[in-house]
């Protein structure tokens, strides 16, 4: 199946002699959620922005879905909606007349029923009438989610669509992806919300300093880089591991109170033999806890790495 939005060899560079993209190529599939992560600064917004056609890139290509951003632009952008970070309406406007406005900007023929879910799915249905000026910043976000669903767009951008509103909106934010990708719709979502990425996206990339450090599938990426720690409390501390646990490289912390064992293989994990050893060498649990490594843990070791170097 041909990706619905294709970048190859895309840089961009600024006169001062930032290099806020360093030759990005990536394919994403129609109908899939991909979520991009990275600290602030690394060029997450950029890459959007270059997709959107709202910044022109130094080098490369990008098309969406099948159309050239800029040979194609009025064709491509038509395919793309977009939520960005900032909350950009006419304050005197009504909701109605903002998302209107919106959808015939794109050449779509009026459609009032359409319209209306969208309003009813973000739950602005009942302030249709009320002026941009008066609403709350989540219900203003909600207004900039249902701008740029009103041409009804293939490929939805949401850049921090989630930062800073209520729990709410971010319930309903997310019910309302669900819905769209249902649809078909291919969604690409930035999010400090690390937790909320693990829970809706089934690809990942991660961009650190301007570079496409990782794009892998969640659960492989969970897998592969993911850790399943035991922490075991003993009785009594140890001064030293004995010899005959070395095959475990098991850790010695708190002062000896605690043995630490990790291990990759979280699935495969079979307790037994350690629990059996531990007997034979008459060293006693008082506790035990388990811990599994989220994205969040895998992400922050991923940057950390790349910044200590």
């Amino acid at each position: 199946m041909p990706a619905i939005i294709s970048i190859v060899n895309v840089t961009k560079s600024y006169a001062s002699g930032v290099h806020a993209l360093k030759r990005i190529d990536l394919d994403i599939q129609k109908g899939e959620i991909f979520a991009l992560l990275g600290p602030n600064g690394a060029g997450k917004t950029t890459l959007i922005s270059i997709i959107c056609g709202i910044v022109t890139a130094t080098t490369g290509t990008v098309t969406a879905d099948g159309h050239d951003i800029v040979r194609d632009y009025r064709a491509a952008r038509w395919k793309i909606g977009l939520v960005p970070q900032e909350l950009t309406t006419d304050s005197f406007e009504t909701v109605w007349a903002t998302v209107s406005l919106s959808r015939g900007l794109f050449g779509r023929p009026p459609d009032r029923s359409y319209l209306t879910d969208v309003l009813r799915d973000l739950s602005l249905y009942e302030k249709r009438d009320a002026k941009i000026m008066t609403l709350s910043g989540g219900m203003k976000r909600r207004v900039m989610i249902a701008k740029a669903l009103a041409h009804e767009p293939q490929i939805l951008f949401l850049d921090e669509p989630t930062a800073g509103v209520d729990v709410e909106l971010r319930r309903d934010m997310w019910n309302l992806v669900r819905r769209l990708r249902e649809r078909g719709v291919t969604i690409i979502l930035t999010t400090h919300y690390i937790e909320e990425a693990e829970e809706m996206a089934d690809r990942i990339g991660v961009i650190d300093k301007g570079a496409l450090v990782l794009v892998e599938d969640k659960i492989a990426l969970m897998k592969k880089l993911g850790q399943k720690q035991l922490t075991l409390h003993l009785r009594e501390p140890l001064a030293a591991i004995p010899a005959a646990l070395a095959p475990w490289n098991l850790e010695l912390k708190a002062g000896g109170g605690d043995l630490v064992y990790k291990t990759h293989n979280a699935d495969d994990m079979d307790l037994s033999p350690l629990l059996q050893q531990l007997s034979a060498c008459s060293i006693a649990i008082k506790d035990l806890q388990s811990h599994q490594s989220s994205l969040e843990d895998i992400f922050v070791s991923l940057v950390s790495t790349r910044h200590a170097s």
